[in-house]
């Protein structure tokens, strides 16, 4: 089988789904594009997706997809056999999907103010400052909305590893960081350490967004 390639960096938005297509076996080649670098990272990804944004995968068709919650769907719809994500008559469908929306929605999109504030707030780093801590309040209120809508038997959705797990595991370990995510959603931080612990993602996780001293709490106090 001809090779995806999957536009991403480490710790960013792709981890989910390079760690989706380990899980799956399929073949697939990282180009590392980490645009928030500076324009030579963007230009690596702009003649596949015009915001410059990662992750975009290109499948061995030559189809290309973007956004993260899309193509963590997609694959999960593609390969049904790996059981990542409920099928269509399934009675956790519906809620899978919301999930899988609300996540870049409500939580995700917040990290286009956090790493630069100066886009919405200027120069003035007292209005910056004020943008993070707000940002990082309005993440947390969201992880414990979604904590009172669920309730988890070993992952999200019940028994069953799904993309929506690994989505969730990914982005809680970015600011306001794991600590303060354990907080606002404990039943929610069991699956995830569940999941950072999955004996299948062993040798995954060191290589695209590995674990040291103190990363649970890393950067909690520009919030």
């Amino acid at each position: 089988m001809t090779a995806y390639r999957l536009f991403s960096a480490l710790g960013s938005g792709g981890v989910p789904v390079e760690a989706a297509m380990s899980l799956i076996g399929l073949p697939y080649e990282i180009v590392e594009a980490p645009t928030w670098e500076g324009e030579a990272e963007k230009a690596k990804v702009a003649a596949i997706n015009p915001l410059k944004q990662i992750p975009a995968l290109v499948t061995p068709e030559g189809e290309t997809i973007t956004e993260s919650a899309a193509i963590l769907i997609w694959l999960a719809d593609r390969f049904p056999e790996a059981r990542l994500g409920p099928a269509i008559d399934a009675p956790t469908r519906a809620q899978f999907l919301r999930w899988m929306t609300f996540i870049p929605a409500s939580i995700y999109s917040l990290f286009w103010v956090r790493d630069d504030p100066s886009r919405l707030g200027g120069p003035d780093p007292e209005v910056q400052a004020r943008i993070k801590a707000a940002t990082a309040e309005r993440i947390l209120d969201c992880w414990r909305m979604m904590e009172s809508q669920l309730t988890p038997g070993r992952y999200l959705l019940g028994d069953e590893l799904t993309v929506l797990d690994l989505y969730v595991t990914v982005v809680s370990r970015w600011g306001p960081r794991r600590v303060r995510f354990y907080e606002a959603a404990p039943r929610m931080s069991e699956v995830v350490k569940r999941v950072d612990a999955d004996p299948r993602l062993a040798a995954f996780w060191p290589k695209r967004f590995p674990f040291f001293e103190g990363w649970e709490r890393l950067g909690q106090q520009v919030g």
